[in-house]
């Protein structure tokens, strides 16, 4: 059996903190007052320190992350900026933007500044999607990922488990990301927080294990990362979820919670014997 390749992605996040949505498991949104950093647009330098730490640290993504609904004049300008700086230092890194709702044009302003994907989840089932945000729909967000994909990006989506949702909120949520045929699906497990209205997950890790297992058996040739919520949701067991389906982790802080340590997630990857991808073709 090929020794299975796991792909690495460490996240930035420029402009925490300011977001004026209600989506109700976000600690980014401004409505909630949870105490988290904020500010408007993080300096250039730190980015770039940032994508340096992360290239050592063996990543080969590297996610450029603002708060708020979609891209404005101000912030497309700056995360090619950013963009462009990163590329500058670390050419070998895989930029991903994620920026929220986006037109194609918008979209093609930031490939050609040299991001490569762009990350925009579908978070949960276009039917439940009313009970966790009021303040946009769904379907905008369903029509940034199509907007990806025809401005020649490689798409990321996915979603958030443990809202609240039903069973049949999954299913719905995996045939949509089915429908689009992102490059890779993004698996977060909700991460309470005691200023949102969401309060616990009620997941376990065996039904935690199964979902990546569901998402990998209908989308086989997307890479499946786990992403938000991995240390909380798993734990010791965190190794099981590279045999339930997963290529992918996210290594370091996540946007307002902190994540394991690089190398101790390293030491985790090489003691499982699984390689850790030099780029993104593997």
């Amino acid at each position: 059996m090929p020794e299975k390749t796991v792909f690495l992605c460490a996240i930035s996040n420029i402009s925490s903190g300011s977001c004026s949505e209600d989506c109700s498991f976000c600690t980014q949104a401004a409505k909630y007052q949870a105490d988290i950093e904020r500010y408007r647009y993080k300096p250039l330098e730190d980015i770039v320190h940032e994508a340096k730490r992360a290239r050592a640290n063996r990543a080969i993504g590297f996610c450029l992350v603002t708060a708020g609904k979609g891209i404005t004049d101000r912030t497309l300008e700056f995360v090619c900026e950013a963009a462009a700086a990163v590329k500058k230092v670390e050419p070998d890194l895989n930029i991903i933007a994620c920026n929220g709702t986006a037109s194609v044009t918008q979209l093609r302003e930031l490939k050609e500044a040299g991001v490569g994907s762009y990350n925009h989840n579908l978070e949960t089932s276009r039917a439940y999607y009313p009970e966790i945000c009021t303040t946009h729909s769904w379907d905008e967000r369903y029509e940034t990922c199509e907007n990806t994909k025809i401005a020649g990006l490689d798409l990321c989506s996915g979603g958030i488990f443990g809202m609240g949702e039903s069973e049949e909120d999954r299913i719905s949520m995996v045939a949509s990301l089915k429908a689009l045929s992102p490059a890779s699906v993004a698996i977060n497990f909700f991460h309470p927080n005691p200023a949102l209205p969401l309060h616990e997950n009620p997941l376990g890790i065996d039904t935690s294990l199964e979902i990546i297992r569901y998402v990998k058996s209908q989308l086989p040739e997307s890479m499946v990362m786990v992403a938000g919520g991995r240390e909380r949701m798993f734990g010791e067991r965190q190794g099981e979820i590279f045999s339930a389906g997963a290529d992918s982790i996210v290594i370091g802080n996540y946007l307002t919670t902190r994540g394991n340590a690089p190398d101790k997630d390293i030491v985790m990857l090489e003691s499982l014997g699984l390689k850790i991808a030099q780029s993104c073709h593997g």
